[in-house]
Formats: structure tokens, C-alpha cells, sequence
């Protein structure tokens, strides 16, 4: 029988926690974060936007369904967000050796061993969970014997530029020209797109696109705090000029407020998990959001040109913002879910509607 080697996780204010390795066996350190979303680990994993991150699920059995084969359709992965894991290393209460699905091809272990990403077990997720909870996200590390490594805050570095594309990339062939701006692009924002008859042009964050001609511009997801992507807020500002439909997710929704005027702040342990529920402002229906985001909206900073989306029922945050006359909006949350509910991917359809729109009157 293998022997299991222990490890440290060691919080910023000095709490340690002791656990189990079942992953790649070196030190690493970031910003510890818990999400409370029950199923949905290869996804979340492969999420650019945990970039920099020690991720805690609050989820006590983690690993029972394996990690999925890497398929591909239209040169993007079936089943992943990304082409590889971005967090720093994973921290759970109970692993699950043994898996069990019809599409699982590996265990989650050797999946972090091969992506060279710290999993840690046997930590009690529910107290560490709780003091993020009360004393808001923390600067963490995960030691191996006596392998030390500095405190890393992620938010004090533009990690953006470290997960967007380097090179231009084109998909689909479709009726409507979509420019997308990746600051750490999730795969199913791409599929969504997809299947709704456009052609996408993915470029990097810092690319200027405001001399190209396109029917629609995307501001993708992303990590770390929007003031870093200082290039990409000077190009969308000057896209606002005009009247093409924009259309924001995540970090692209705080990138449009900052261009548009508006500033942002951190929240205390931000929203990460598929259970968000928000609000129209002034509606009666609401609706549960897959979220992932430390960052938020000072909706007083906005613009008198500007409205508020969407709304967090549970602490009244900002969840999306709009233009009132021209076609621009865009949501925190995660409308392309995966994992996570589906109840706002129409926000894609209003998207392709207004761009619909704009060629009829032109």
C-alpha cells in the first residue's frame, strides 16, 4: 500500500491546518477561497478564473465520478473549461480513491499529479469554511516538509495576462461576427456562442479591436481584480462610443463598469458556487446563478447612462449592469453555467438579438 505523505495548509494570521496528500507533492501558495457547489470539480478546476487560487470545497466526498476524457468538438474540449487546471492546488475533507462514471478515465489524484497541482484531504473544510466566512478570503500556503514558500497574493499581480490566449484564434462560421475579448475565457461561454450561428474571433486581453469591424464585442471572464487590465478598460471605453452590442461575463461585467465611469471593490469571500440566486431590480422572478467572482460593482460610482441588471438576493451586491439607451449589458454570474443552472442563458439570445437588431436599422 502506497504511504501517504502529510502536509500543512498554513493561513496568513498563522492557523494551520494538517492534512493528507493525494495530489502533486510540492509547496505552493495563493488566496484561499471555498465555493459551496456540490457536483462539478473537473470544470471548476479548469476555470481560469480560480487562477492563483486555493480552492476549498465545501462539499465534504470529492473525486467519486473520476475526471472526465478529454474530447474535442469544433477544436474545443468537450467536458473542460480551459486546456488545463489554473488553481494552485486543491484542499477537501474526504477523498474518493474509487470512481465510478461512464465517461471517467482517471482518478482526480492522478490528474492533479499530472497537472503538478497540491490536493490536500482530512482538512476539516467545514471550520476552515467557516473562517474564511467570518474573516473574509485569506493568503494561504500548502508546505511540504520543509520546502517553505512565501505568501503569494494573486490580486496584487495582472494574472489575466497570464491565462488569456497569445494568439488570435477563430471558430465557427456562422452568421454574425462576434470580436471576444479573453480575459480567461470559460469554453462554454464559446459553445453557447456557437450554437447560436456566429463566427467568434478570440483575441487577448490587451488587444486593440477597436479599428475592426465586427456585429457584436464579448468581455469574457476572468481572475484577479479588474483595475490590473488597465488596456483592455481603455479599449472597451472607447467601443462605448459607439453603438455595437457589447455583452459582458464576470470580470468582463467590472471591466465595462470601469470603463464606463463606475469603480469596483472586493468582497469579503466573494460568491463562488452554482446556488446564487438575483433579481431584476423592480421584478418578481428569480433566478439561481453558477458565480465565481471575489470582485464587485460600486453601484453608486454608476454613470447617470447606466442601470443596475441584476441584483444578489442574499446581500443585495451588484449582479450586472446595463446601458438605458444603447445595446450594452453584461452579468456577474455566469449565464453559460457548466457546471451550474442554465436559468439565464437567454442573456445569449438577447445578445444575438441586438446584434439581429443593429444590422436590420443599418
Amino acid at each position: 500500500m502506497q504511504k501517504l505523505k502529510k502536509a500543512r495548509l498554513v493561513l496568513e494570521d498563522g492557523t494551520v491546518y494538517e492534512g493528507t496528500s493525494f495530489g502533486y507533492e510540492k509547496s505552493v501558495s495563493g488566496e484561499v477561497v471555498f465555493y459551496t457547489a456540490m457536483t462539478g470539480y473537473p470544470e471548476s478546476l479548469t476555470d481560469p478564473s480560480y487562477k492563483g487560487q486555493i480552492l476549498v470545497p465545501t462539499y465534504p466526498m470529492i473525486g467519486n465520478y473520476g475526471v472526465p476524457v478529454d474530447d474535442e468538438r469544433d477544436g474545443i474540449s468537450k467536458f473542460f473549461e480551459s486546456d488545463r487546471i489554473h488553481c494552485k492546488a486543491l484542499v477537501i475533507s474526504d477523498y474518493s480513491s474509487r470512481y465510478s462514471h461512464w465517461n471517467s478515465q482517471k482518478s482526480l489524484g492522478d490528474w492533479l499529479k499530472e497537472q503538478q497541482i497540491p490536493g490536500l484531504f482530512g482538512i476539516d473544510t467545514r471550520a476552515l469554511t467557516r473562517k474564511l466566512r467570518d474573516n473574509g478570503a485569506m493568503v494561504g500556503k500548502i508546505l511540504f516538509d520543509d520546502e517553505d514558500v512565501p505568501f503569494y497574493d494573486p490580486n496584487k499581480d495582472n494574472i489575466v495576462a497570464e491565462v488569456s490566449t497569445k494568439k488570435i484564434m477563430e471558430y465557427g462560421n456562422g452568421k454574425y461576427k462576434v470580436m471576444l475579448v479573453d480575459c480567461g475565457v470559460k469554453n462554454n461561454i464559446l459553445r453557447c456562442l456557437l450554437k447560436r450561428d456566429v463566427t467568434v474571433k478570440r483575441v487577448p486581453w490587451n488587444y486593440d479591436f477597436t479599428r475592426e469591424k465586427y456585429d457584436g464585442l464579448f468581455l469574457s471572464n476572468g481572475p484577479g481584480d479588474p483595475a490590473m487590465c488597465v488596456e483592455t478598460i481603455e479599449h472597451i471605453r472607447k467601443a462605448l462610443k459607439g453603438n455595437i452590442p457589447i455583452m459582458g461575463i464576470c470580470l468582463g461585467n467590472q471591466l465595462m463598469a470601469r470603463a464606463a465611469g463606475a469603480s469596483t471593490y472586493k468582497l469579503k469571500y466573494g460568491h463562488r458556487s452554482h446556488n446564487q440566486p438575483v433579481m431584476k431590480p423592480g421584478g418578481t422572478r428569480c433566478y439561481i446563478t453558477s458565480q465565481n467572482h471575489g470582485f464587485a460593482i460600486d453601484e453608486k460610482t454608476l454613470p447617470a447612462d447606466w442601470e443596475p441588471f441584476f441584483v444578489n438576493v442574499n446581500d443585495g451586491t451588484n449582479e450586472g449592469i446595463r446601458h438605458k439607451k444603447k445595446p450594452f449589458f453584461s452579468a456577474q454570474f455566469h449565464p453559460e453555467a457548466s457546471s451550474g443552472p442554465v436559468d439565464t442563458e437567454f442573456l445569449f439570445d438577447d445578445f444575438i438579438a441586438s446584434m439581429k437588431q443593429l444590422k436590420m436599422e443599418s
